[in-house]
């Protein structure tokens, strides 16, 4: 596992934080009421046909600072959304970053040789102005940059309050998650770095972590990981791809490329500060969570036995929830991954709480790498078919 320094502030505006996420599904309504009832969310901001927008449908939910936002075509001859929707499942399209100076961002992308969606475009309502451009990173996932600085409405021009009421959610089991930790984007074999490189070159983030496959593995999978992230480091993006530890067997990583049909989005880490009650209450609500066996706490309780990190939650309580713990010197971090959330074996959600720990649980690959596994082997796709 290594770690590297942030260098010097680069010479381009700010990346401030996470945005929001945008998912493309072929049920927009279903989705958001689905991500509300099971994972905490709340109906938040609505555009579609009653709002003037004549092409497709966006439902956004909200969490505390997390905003995911659902989009489904209205229309049956819809060329942005129609083959997105055929080629990679129900997933996310767009991982939007506030920042400040979007004109210096975008001048020095262009230079870099970054493929530009949409360039600099402004759009206004009676609550003000926003000004974004969308950059096209890994496979068909799209970053766009969002300065929203001269706006004060409810979350962008063209939406408004979600006409769904709140009151059946607010009803259910309080879950408490915060804001997003990290958005892990997933690579056919030997892609990685060079998905690295784009956000070196045209974002001009730095590398903050990485492991590879001579320490994460099973018999069967194993992967390569780097981090990246912007200067102020509140944006992190870890990039995977897989490797083989059995020729017969495919890896985890390989899964999702080849059920989502290419790179993309493979979770999205959901910070929250008490793990335990968010746990029991999104398990109380209907969420479905990775397995962990027995022998992983037994094992954990002996590392800890001889560790000066003390883990302030009940060891008990954590197996009974299946929560995994890594730690090193410092701190520790408790996180758990839910199953996939659509039919395809692609996305996926994690909880995370950390306790003075910036790692991404490298210390538990090798279990959550068994776990899922165990999940592959139940929908055929753990050997390779002769």
């Amino acid at each position: 596992m290594s770690t590297f320094d942030r260098g010097a502030k680069p010479d381009i505006g700010t990346f401030v934080a996470f945005d929001h996420i945008r998912f493309i599904v072929g049920n927009a309504k279903q989705a958001a009421y689905w991500y509300c009832a099971n994972f905490g969310f709340e109906p938040f901001a609505y555009k579609g046909l009653e709002t003037g927008s004549r092409v497709s449908a966006q439902h956004a939910v909200r969490q505390n600072k997390i905003i995911f936002v659902f989009e489904s075509a209205l229309l049956p001859d819809n060329n942005e959304l129609a083959p997105h929707l055929s080629q990679h499942g129900d997933g996310v399209r767009d991982v939007v970053f506030e920042v400040e100076d979007l004109d210096s961002i975008i001048a020095h992308a262009k230079k870099a040789g970054a493929k530009i969606i949409k360039d600099i475009t402004e759009e206004s309502d009676e609550s003000g102005r926003v000004r974004y451009a969308t950059l096209q990173t890994y496979g068909d996932t799209l970053h766009t940059l969002l300065e929203r600085k001269s706006y004060s409405g409810l979350f962008l021009p063209g939406f408004k309050a979600h006409p769904m009421p709140k009151t059946f959610f607010q009803g259910l089991p309080h879950v408490g998650l915060n804001f997003i930790d990290h958005c892990v984007g997933n690579q056919p074999d030997l892609e990685m770095t060079s998905a690295v490189e784009w956000y070196e070159n045209v974002l001009k983030f730095h590398r903050f972590w990485s492991v590879d496959d001579s320490m994460i593995h099973t018999e069967y999978s194993a992967l390569r990981s780097i981090v990246v992230t912007n200067f102020e480091e509140t944006i992190k993006m870890p990039i995977n791809e897989p490797a083989s530890s059995n020729k017969k067997a495919i890896s985890q990583i390989q899964e999702f490329v080849d059920y989502y049909g290419g790179s993309g989005v493979q979770h999205i880490a959901l910070n929250t500060s008490d793990i335990l009650k968010a746990i029991e209450a999104l398990r109380a609500r209907g969420c479905e969570f990775l397995t962990i066996p027995d022998a992983y706490y037994t094992n954990l309780r002996e590392r800890l036995a001889n560790s000066p990190i003390k883990v302030a939650e009940n060891l008990d309580h954590l197996q009974k929830l299946h929560i995994l713990v890594d730690f090193d010197e410092n701190g520790y971090l408790l996180q758990i991954f839910s199953k996939p959330c659509q039919d395809r074996p692609t996305l996926f959600l994690e909880i995370i709480q950390r306790q003075n720990h910036q790692g991404f649980g490298a210390g538990n690959f090798k279990a959550l790498f068994e776990s899922i596994e165990l999940e592959q082997e139940k929908r055929g796709n753990l050997f390779r078919k002769d």
